[in-house]
């Protein structure tokens, strides 16, 4: 074998160094063109530097991200391979190869790769949770138990892993295993009876009914009002056919100080769902919400589902009332139930009622704005202005930005009207100005202030424009063809008046005081027929 001379070995030095230099150049701006957002000249100079080094792991990183945001995921792909194949000690490169073989839904090639980013950084839990999930995708289950085993190493034995590992084996079809799972874990707390009744289901589960009922029984008579138990003792009968001894325990469950509400609200739907199913009879429904309501109340859903459960069943409106009275009872701030409220009395024209269950709850909900506008539509229709007025002006103050266009629309138009049979015509114009800034399509208001400026001879032109929005959305409607019929009269278009007042004539809503259009009608018929 001939022997390199020094003068060879300096010369290839020199070329090896001159070469890693111009990469890192090269490199170097790649990074630059990148932080400044020149992705183009950046992806130009890294495909440059693969040419100057074709083994350098970074620039295909850098490249496989490039290619990913070009939808290209097969070249992505292979350029984040090659990058953790180059420095497969890179966590970095792992961790986004890994993440692309998920996007991919590619789980057998991910597993490798979090294995072993795991064994590299065993402090990371979160990948024993994500290799527990891929094993699963892949149907591995004997490598998901042992991950299980693995994070029950660090963490120690929990419900959650042992549920998970017996899950995993009934899966399997290994009842004994699965059993057994969860019996060690009661075992290791034997005075936790949350652990024993799992055991008990489990043994249920599998198809031991005579042991689980032994577990239960011993659970019982140290915990006769044990919910856990009770509700799979209901399962178990109902699963045999016992209604009755069903029945007594779903009540039991029911008015069980144990039980939490959202397992009392949980298994009162399945009651309802059932009663549904067998046609809907509400006796026995009904029957268990009275008795519910009757102990004391830690808070208003019970009630509230109630309500809603009578409602659907159109039960009578003042029973209602009085379920909806009881969650104001229990929380008075609950805007809903006293919308509902508000919604009954003054379906029943009840307008003391109405402005009764405003006032308070001004007290409740003061930033609640839909409280103000009942209440002072209510004044208003009992014709107490003043009291309408301040209701309106004091929830003009609750109004945001993100408030229902609809509601400040009409809180404004209402305001409008009452400032105008004040007298106050300027502080009028100023809340339609506001009304139709919220909602420029408010039919009422539209109208109102068209007339208004009419029957002052001012604006007319802007009170024609308004007018013909409302007549034009609404054809038929009486009032807005007098409306415009009216503006059309005041300019002197007399001959185009005569036109939309008869319009008008003959689309009147008896139940109406008509008298004005008919007024309006004679002037205009006296101007037509000179």
């Amino acid at each position: 074998m001939k022997k390199i001379g020094l003068s060879l070995l300096l010369m290839l030095s020199v070329t090896v160094s001159y070469g890693q230099r111009t990469y890192d150049e090269f490199f170097l701006e790649a990074m630059v063109q990148r932080q400044k957002g020149n992705n183009d000249a950046a992806f130009d100079l890294l495909r440059h530097c693969l040419e100057i080094n074709p083994n350098a792991p970074e620039a295909y990183f850098f490249l496989a991200q490039y290619y990913n945001a070009l939808k290209d995921n097969e070249k992505s792909l292979e350029y984040i391979q090659k990058a953790a194949s180059l420095d497969p000690d890179n966590g970095t490169y792992l961790e986004t190869l890994a993440q692309a073989y998920l996007r991919q839904q590619d789980y057998e090639s991910a597993i490798p790769v979090f294995e072993k980013i795991y064994a590299q950084d065993k402090e990371r839990e979160d990948l024993l949770e994500m290799l527990f999930q891929l094993y699963q995708q892949v149907d591995d289950y004997a490598h998901a138990i042992e991950v299980l085993n693995r994070i029950e190493a660090i963490d120690g034995k929990s419900e959650r892993l042992s549920v998970a590992k017996s899950e995993i084996y009934t899966r399997q079809g290994n009842k004994k295993a699965a059993i057994a799972e969860i019996k060690s874990l009661s075992d290791k707390y034997p005075n936790d009876f949350n652990y024993l009744a799992l055991y008990g289901e489990t043994l249920m589960m599998n198809g031991k009914l005579k042991q689980a009922l032994k577990v239960y029984d011993k659970i019982l008579k140290g915990e006769p009002e044990n919910n856990r138990v009770l509700m799979s003792y209901r399962t178990y009968h109902q699963a045999l056919g016992h209604s009755q001894i069903a029945d007594s325990l779903t009540e039991r469950v029911l008015l069980n100080k144990n039980a939490t509400m959202e397992e009392k609200i949980h298994l009162l739907r399945q009651e309802i769902s059932a009663s549904e199913n067998a046609g809907g009879d509400s006796t026995r429904v009904l029957q268990l919400f009275d008795k519910i309501l009757k102990q004391p109340q830690t808070d208003e859903n019970m009630a509230l589902l109630c309500a809603s459960y009578m409602n659907v069943k159109k039960m009578p409106k003042d029973s209602i009332c009085k379920v909806l009275v009881k969650a104001l009872d229990i929380a008075p701030d609950n805007s809903s139930a006293r919308l509902q409220l508000i919604g009954y009395a003054w379906e029943a024209d009840d307008m003391e009622r109405v402005i009764s269950l405003c006032q308070d709850a001004r007290q409740y909900n003061p930033d609640e704005m839909a409280f103000y506008y009942y209440q002072g539509v209510a004044y208003y229709r009992r014709d107490s202005l003043d009291a309408a007025l301040s209701a309106f002006k004091n929830g003009i103050g609750v109004i945001r930005e993100d408030s229902d266009p609809a509601i400040v629309s009409d809180f404004y138009a209402v305001m409008g009207d009452i400032l105008h049979q004040k007298g106050q015509i300027k502080e009028a114009y100023e809340a339609y100005d506001s009304c139709l800034q919220w909602k420029d399509d408010n039919m009422g208001c539209l109208n109102n202030y068209a007339y208004y400026l009419s029957e002052n001879g001012e604006q007319l032109s802007k009170a024609e424009q308004m007018s013909f929005k409302t007549i034009k959305a609404e054809p038929k409607n009486a009032t807005y063809l007098d409306t415009y019929a009216w503006i059309l009269y005041m300019l002197g278009r007399y001959s185009e008046a005569k036109i939309y007042i008869d319009q008008a004539l003959q689309n009147l809503d008896a139940s109406q005081d008509n008298s004005v259009i008919h007024e309006h009608a004679d002037k205009i018929k006296q101007k037509t027929d000179r």
